[in-house]
């Protein structure tokens, strides 16, 4: 049960997963259940190189925590990949960054 001060926190894919598998499956609720296998199935690195990963694109690249978050999610492995991230943004990120972003997600 949630208190009525929940905070929000966001979490990539793999974080998620990690927490979810700390839940007794036989006492999760259908919504759990089915979180726990899309970030099972979706998850595309670990929590550790997650995390690491995302404050890597905050300090070097300049991402938002939301847009690291997007793009540990997916993963984008062109710069046209990840075009079609930054124009939703509505920013647009010089190729050089780009770059950059890409070779960390390596």
């Amino acid at each position: 049960m949630m208190s009525e001060k929940a905070t929000k926190k966001l979490l990539t894919i793999p974080e998620a997963s990690q927490i979810l598998q700390k839940i007794d499956v036989e006492k999760a609720d259908q919504i759990q259940k089915r979180t726990l296998d899309y970030a099972s199935k979706f998850s595309k690195a670990t929590p550790e190189s997650a995390k690491k990963l995302r404050k890597q694109l905050e300090s070097e690249c300049g991402l938002s925590e939301e847009e690291a978050v997007e793009v540990i999610n997916v993963m984008p492995k062109s710069i046209e990949e990840l075009r079609t991230f930054t124009s939703g943004w509505r920013k647009l990120l010089p190729t050089e960054t780009l770059e950059k972003i890409l070779k960390a997600l390596d």
